[in-house]
């Protein structure tokens, strides 16, 4: 059986901000929630990160109920807390209280030891002339490539 690798990425948030810094992040989970992700079956575009009592959290991340879970099943949107060593966590946490910076999720997906990681981002949000500019380069990038190839 060939095993595929899961990897869930947030496209929306490379389009609407510009991402300063990232870091890899453990996840605590339950057991039926590393099935879904196993199984494919997450959606982190809607997903944020913030702090609570100095931890952080990724909230409106959803992890599908597992097909095969009985009563013990995962509520699909609950808050998670993310895995950082305190000098990371420190870092985000005066960082993200500066004006107009965020943490955002960019993708998630399970280690060569079989954990389920997110990469999250400290972002800075885009202005609509950013997000023109962005549009218009990967517009021209695709006339090239078709070019290219004929």
């Amino acid at each position: 059986m060939i095993e595929e690798k899961i990897y869930i990425k947030n496209k929306k948030a490379y389009f609407e901000y510009h991402i300063l810094d990232k870091y890899v992040a453990g996840i605590k989970l339950l057991g039926t929630e590393i099935k879904s992700i196993r199984e494919g079956k997450a959606n982190i575009n809607d997903a944020f990160c913030t702090f609570i009592n100095e931890q952080l959290y990724v909230r409106n991340l959803h992890i599908s109920e597992y097909s095969y879970g009985s009563f013990y099943n995962h509520e699909a949107k609950r808050d998670r807390v993310l895995l950082l060593n305190k000098k990371e966590l420190k870092k985000l946490l005066t960082r993200g209280e500066e004006k107009g910076l965020t943490i955002v999720p960019l993708a998630l997906f399970i280690s060569e030891r079989g954990f389920a990681k997110l990469e999250i981002g400290l972002a800075q949000g885009k202005k609509t002339f950013d997000k023109r500019e962005t549009l218009k380069e990967r517009d021209t990038k695709v006339e090239m490539d078709r070019a290219m190839k004929r």
